[in-house]
């Protein structure tokens, strides 16, 4: 589901107050051409990421699916010189990408990239005691979604943000018996942060040149 009028305000707001630089277009030109499906964040989007990241003062980040290191890339751009971001692809090739984008961006001192089923490698990261992390950012396959936001409560501090995008799936979100497991992960998602006393959350509808969907926004309260 797209309109034409919404992404031409998205790259309104690009032109204005989100311009790419040489970094960000190369990383989105070497996805598409080593075949990653063109489903990075908006560049607008990517800055509120960045804003965000900004505004919780983040020294750490977990990122829970990187595809190309678009968002990657945004994210670690908040991060103070001592900062580290660490992030997760299931996909080696997808993986490999990310590393050249990352490193052509000047971040691979600060970012780590590990390959592997998330699912896995989340509890490598909790027996290393690589937490708490300040923010968590979670776009990955979207039937484990419940797991994976507790793993971001685990690995995560009072005051984490967490958030996760993808959330409003074109509307069928509100499907009470959906047939699209990526819908049925995303509302099981829903169900754990509503009654999880540790999370305080919202989530918001976006329209843009990703089309309808929308993210959800958690801060750890306890």
């Amino acid at each position: 589901m797209t309109n034409p009028q919404w992404t031409e305000v998205d790259q309104y707001f690009t032109d204005t107050i989100a311009p790419a630089d040489e970094a960000l277009t190369a990383a989105l030109a070497d996805s598409a051409a080593a075949g990653l499906p063109e489903i990075a964040v908006a560049p607008n989007q990517g800055k509120l990421l960045q804003l965000l990241a900004r505004t919780q003062g983040a020294r750490s980040i977990l990122e829970i699916g990187t595809l190309g290191g678009y968002s990657t890339i945004w994210l670690a751009r908040a991060l103070p010189e001592d900062g580290r971001l660490i992030t997760l692809e299931y996909d080696p090739a997808h993986a490999d990408v990310a590393r050249a984008n990352i490193a052509r961006a000047g971040l691979d001192k600060t970012v780590e990239v590990r390959t592997g089923a998330a699912l896995d490698t989340l509890p490598q990261l909790e027996t290393e005691g690589a937490g708490p992390f300040d923010l968590v950012f979670i776009d990955a396959d979207k039937v484990n979604n419940p797991h994976y936001v507790t793993w971001a409560l685990k690995l995560s501090r009072p005051g984490t943000l967490i958030i996760v995008d993808n959330v409003v799936r074109g509307g069928g979100v509100a499907t009470p018996h959906p047939d699209d497991p990526a819908i049925t992960g995303t509302r099981e998602m829903f169900d754990l942060v509503a009654r999880e006393p540790r999370l305080d959350a919202t989530a918001l509808q976006t329209v843009g040149a990703k089309g309808y969907d929308g993210l959800l926004l958690a801060r750890v309260v306890g």
